[in-house]
C-alpha cells in the first residue's frame, strides 16, 4: 500500500505541483471552509428569524437596537469586522486568564463569530422585507380562522416569508462562501490558505489559485442548483400550469 501511494505521488509530481501532500492541504482547506460557512449560516439563520420579527416591532426599544446592529454590520467591511473581533478580543480585561481564552485563542472561533454576526445582519434584513411583503389577505384569512397573532406568525407569515426570501437568501449563501476567503488572513488554513501554502512552497501562483478558484466555482454551482431545486419545490404553486 505504501509503495502504491509513493508511485501515485511520483506520478502527480512529474506532471504538476499537485502532490498527495498538497492535495491533502486542499482537502483540509475545503473541510475548514465548508465548516466555517455552514456553521455561520446556520447560526446566523437561527438568530435572524427573531431579529427580523423584532425589526418590524412597533416598540422603539426593540426595533432600533436591531436596526443599529444591522446597519453597522451591513455598512462596514467584513474584513474589518474580522480584524476587530480577532485582534480586539485580546484587549478585553481578564479574557486571557479566563476559561473563555481556551476557546477564543483558536482563530476559527473569532472568525465564526464575525461571519455569524455579518450574515445574521444581512439575513435579518432579507427576512424583514419578506415578512413585510406578506399579503394582507393571508393575515386576514388567518384572523378569520381564529388564529392568534403568535400562531399567525408561526404558521402563516414565517413560512410564506421564507419562500419569498429564498432567491435573496441563496445569494447571501454564495456571498458568504466567497467572503470566507478572507479567513486565511487570521491564520486559518481554509481553501485560500491552502493555495497560499502551495504558492509559497512551489512559487506557482497560477496553478495554486486557479485550482482553488475552480473549487469555489464548483461549490457555487452546487449551491445554485440546490436553491433552484428548493425554489421549484416550494414555489411550485406559483408556476404556470401547462396542458
Amino acid at each position: 500500500m505504501e509503495s502504491l501511494l509513493t508511485w501515485l505521488e511520483n506520478q502527480l509530481a512529474d506532471n504538476s505541483i499537485f502532490t498527495l501532500q498538497t492535495l491533502s492541504h486542499y482537502a483540509d482547506g475545503l473541510t475548514t471552509t465548508v465548516q466555517l460557512v455552514f456553521l455561520s449560516l446556520i447560526i446566523g439563520l437561527i438568530a435572524a428569524v427573531p431579529l427580523a420579527i423584532g425589526r418590524g416591532s412597533r416598540h422603539a426599544w426593540i426595533k432600533w437596537p436591531i436596526f443599529a446592529y444591522t446597519y453597522v454590520f451591513r455598512g462596514t467591511p467584513l474584513l474589518i469586522q474580522l480584524y476587530l473581533i480577532y485582534y480586539g478580543v485580546v484587549f478585553v480585561d481578564g479574557i486571557q486568564e479566563s476559561w473563555l481564552w481556551v476557546i477564543l485563542e483558536d482563530p476559527f472561533i473569532p472568525a465564526l463569530i464575525a461571519f455569524t454576526l455579518n450574515t445574521a445582519a444581512y439575513t435579518t434584513e432579507i427576512f424583514r422585507g419578506a415578512i413585510k411583503s406578506t399579503s394582507k389577505g393571508e393575515i386576514e384569512a388567518a384572523r378569520a380562522y381564529g388564529m392568534s397573532p403568535g400562531l399567525t406568525m408561526r404558521r402563516i407569515i414565517i413560512p410564506s416569508a421564507f419562500r419569498r426570501a429564498l432567491p435573496a437568501y441563496g445569494n447571501e449563501v454564495i456571498f458568504m462562501l466567497h467572503a470566507s476567503a478572507i479567513a486565511s488572513v487570521v491564520t486559518i488554513m481554509d481553501l485560500t490558505g491552502a493555495a497560499r501554502f502551495v504558492y509559497a512552497r512551489y512559487y506557482a501562483p497560477f496553478e495554486a489559485f486557479l485550482f482553488v478558484a475552480a473549487i469555489y466555482l464548483c461549490l457555487t454551482f452546487a449551491i445554485l442548483y440546490f436553491f433552484r431545486h428548493l425554489e421549484k419545490k416550494l414555489l411550485a404553486h406559483l408556476q404556470p400550469q401547462t396542458g
